[in-house]
């Protein structure tokens, strides 16, 4: 039960940081490694001064819902984490951790949502940059797309876990 315990535990600690690198990394849409957009700017690399130099990403519906949904993705995984500290000190043995595991499914649909919706709509998402077929996805969105199944099976993970003495 306690390796069962820390397994959960860890696995949500994980599936919290790689939500929060997704969300703020620079890294969703990448064109040669000299350019790339995320869910806040878009990055160009300036040979000259050998740095990034980043603009704010025009604000689209579509991107405005992806923000929206991946900052929710965080807030209930967190949520769902201090949740668990919580009935995992003052509930009853034999007791289920329901709640624990509706936020962090509910963490899982909304990462879900925006990653659904980041790949469907790029196109309106990335309007004014260069054009898309030269771009892939980065890493970021990868990452998002991971975090997924990872929050998912910890929700169900989290509603099937009994407290045991």
């Amino acid at each position: 039960m306690a390796f069962l315990l820390m397994f959960v535990t860890l696995l949500h600690l994980i599936t919290l940081t790689a939500l929060f690198i997704a969300t703020m990394e620079k890294s969703w849409w990448v064109w040669d490694g000299t350019e790339s957009s995320d869910l806040w700017y878009n990055c160009k690399f300036a040979n000259v001064t050998q740095s990034w130099l980043c603009a704010s990403s025009k604000e689209t519906e579509w991107l405005q819902a992806v923000q929206v949904l991946m900052v929710l993705s965080i807030v209930f995984s967190s949520v769902s984490f201090l949740i668990f500290l919580g009935q995992l000190f003052t509930m009853s043995k034999g007791g289920l951790f329901y709640f624990t595991g509706v936020c962090q499914a509910f963490a899982g649909l909304t990462a879900l949502a925006a990653t659904l919706s980041y790949t469907l709509h790029n196109k309106e998402i990335l309007q004014d940059t260069r054009e898309l077929s030269s771009g892939r996805f980065g890493y970021c969105f990868i990452l998002a797309w991971v975090c997924v199944p990872l929050l998912l099976c910890s929700g169900m993970m989290y509603i099937h876990l009994r407290k045991k003495e």
